[in-house]
C-alpha cells in the first residue's frame, strides 16, 4: 500500500466540503489518506476493511511478541503435556 502524496493527502476543508468524494476515495483506493490542516498531518482516514487488517495484524504480532516473551521466561511446556491439556489423543 504505497502512499501517492499526489492523491493521498488531503486538506481537511475539501473533506468538509464533499466528504463522500473522499470517503469513497479511502475505500476505492484501499490506502489511506492522510488529512491536514493548515499543512501539518492531523488525521488518518482508512476504509474500514484496511482498518480491520491492521488491527488483525496488530493483534498477531502482539500476540507472537507475548508468546516469544514466554519462551525467553521459559513459560513452555513439553507437546505432550500441551495435548494432554487440550485434551488431544493422537
Amino acid at each position: 500500500m504505497k502512499t501517492r502524496f499526489s492523491q493521498d493527502i488531503i486538506p481537511l476543508s475539501d473533506l468538509k466540503i464533499n466528504p463522500g468524494k473522499i470517503a469513497n476515495q479511502t475505500k476505492d483506493s484501499h490506502r489511506p489518506i492522510l488529512l491536514t490542516s493548515r499543512g501539518r498531518g492531523i488525521a488518518v482516514m482508512l476504509g474500514i476493511e484496511e482498518f480491520k487488517n491492521h488491527e488483525e495484524e496488530r493483534a498477531f504480532v502482539k500476540a507472537i511478541a507475548q508468546g516469544l516473551l514466554e519462551v525467553k521466561e521459559g513459560k513452555v511446556q513439553s507437546l505432550a503435556d500441551a495435548k494432554i491439556k487440550l485434551g488431544i489423543n493422537i
